[in-house]
């Protein structure tokens, strides 16, 4: 979801000492209190996954799927490790439950973009022989397999949804400004233009907000950054030199247009933006109070709002509206989006890989992608559940997010991608807070890269 999170500085080395501390601490307890095969051979299956007080639509999926697994599979047991943590922690932890065979779990919740730099590290059990079986796989969308794909060709995991970037905007807030409905910006000037017209009608209202910085983590390159670089003439990476783009002016114009959104005080506060827990108010508060114009945000938006969502909010359908974020001028094919999600993964140090690949089945089946997908208002992947009358009345805006696929990109699935990431989040906080100049800020994060990938893996734009 790229939920965003990671404290900067001192704090983030503190925090990162505090979630080792904390991981080591739950898997010691896990590991010596997990069941081991008995007497009668009865086995356990360890399934690790994210659960937060925003985040609850998989714990339920896993919950029934243990159940149905259960139910099926006598003297099988299935134990749930619901990892408390944002998405950075829960990395962490992940990482340090796969280094032994004590602690590993046989099925994980894995991030798309970490597929690749995870079968590397060997903690990913290959599935194509196990695929080859699975009538459901053909009714996966094919777009959507790559996601768990790695570079040998092979698919690693599986997908349990997808998901877009837009604009989400408070129809009442910009009525007020004197804007248009519906409101669909052509090009980044219209947004500033619509954004300064917000300000001017109240200057307690947050008109434009992108985030930026470490603290929104994943966060501020997915729903932030990468919209407006993927909207100029410029990438991230080059796909068919397979190498990362250096000396882009498309970069440093990125980092400009950021600039004037907080310099202009149009975003939140460069303070509230490094506040890794920002998008809580976006939800929870300002939004709903009609603080907030708009914000760049993902398909899954309406999850929070929705009856049994972290932040409910009678009436979400009504006023709130969606836009496609636009190109830098305009130019084709118009808009941008961003997409990620996660995919469900065996263990490659599972003692039990055909039960487990088993369970991945069950809880990926029909029945439990289809709530996972209304109850975290994710595009589906599965073409039955995408046509599900159920499915397509959850969320008001499923046609809008999942029409953005047609101008959407996808971040690099390479190993080193994400340290890559941090240096685009270090290169947009150095210009919200000042620190540095969009043109100093893009020449370091090129030398950053430079250093990170080593000159034959940098191509200069």
């Amino acid at each position: 979801m790229g939920r965003p999170m990671k404290l900067g500085g001192m704090k983030r080395v503190a925090g990162k000492f505090a979630a080792l501390a904390s991981a080591a601490a739950v898997l010691v307890a896990a590991s010596s209190c997990s069941p081991t095969p008995d007497a009668a051979g009865n086995k356990t299956l360890k399934i690790v996954y994210q659960k937060t007080d925003a985040f609850t639509a998989l714990d339920a999926v896993m919950q029934d799927a243990k159940k149905e697994f259960e139910a099926a599979n006598s003297g099988i047991s299935v134990e749930l490790q619901p990892i408390q943590a944002n998405d950075d922690d829960y990395g962490t932890k992940l990482a340090l439950a796969q280094r032994s065979t004590d602690t590993a779990p046989d099925v994980f919740y894995e991030d798309t973009f970490k597929v690749r730099s995870d079968v590397d590290a060997g903690y990913l059990l290959k599935l194509d022989g196990y695929l080859e079986k699975w009538d459901d796989w053909s009714l996966f969308n094919e777009a959507a397999k790559a996601a768990g794909r790695a570079d040998d060709g092979s698919i690693y995991a599986v997908p349990l949804g997808t998901d877009t970037r837009a604009i989400w905007y408070n129809k009442a807030v910009l009525q007020k400004a004197g804007i248009s409905l519906p409101w669909q910006p052509k090009t980044w000037d219209d947004i500033l233009t619509t954004a300064r017209a917000v300000k001017a009608s109240d200057p307690n209202v947050i008109a434009f907000n992108m985030y930026a910085g470490k603290g929104t983590g994943e966060g501020t390159v997915m729903q932030g950054f990468y919209e407006l670089l993927y909207g100029t003439d410029s990438t991230l990476y080059d796909e068919n030199a397979k190498k990362w783009v250096v000396g882009s002016q498309g970069f440093t114009d990125s980092l400009a247009f950021l600039k004037t959104l907080y310099d202009e005080k149009l975003a939140v506060s460069p303070a509230e933006a490094l506040d890794a827990n920002v998008w809580k108010k976006v939800f929870g508060e300002w939004f709903p109070q009609g603080k907030l114009a708009a914000t760049v945000e993902g398909s899954y938006t309406p999850s929070f709002w929705q009856k049994g969502g972290a932040y409910e909010w009678a009436g979400y359908e009504q006023d709130m509206g969606v836009a496609m974020f636009p190109t830098r001028n305009g130019q084709e094919p118009g808009g941008v989006s961003m997409s990620g999600g996660w995919t469900l993964a065996v263990g490659a140090k599972s003692k039990n890989p055909d039960l487990a690949f088993q369970f991945l089945t069950t809880a990926l089946n029909k029945k439990n992608a289809l709530a996972y997908d209304i109850n975290n208002s994710q595009i589906a992947v599965r073409t039955d559940v995408a046509a599900e009358a159920d499915y397509l009345a959850a969320n008001p805006f499923v046609k809008d997010v999942s029409d953005l696929v047609a101008v959407t990109h996808y971040r690099p699935a390479t190993a080193d991608y994400p340290k890559i990431s941090t240096a685009v989040q270090v290169a947009t906080e150095s210009v919200i807070t000042g620190k540095q100049s969009p043109e100093d800020a893009a020449a370091e994060y090129d030398a950053t890269v430079r250093k990170l990938v080593g000159e034959d893996k940098v191509l200069e734009k």
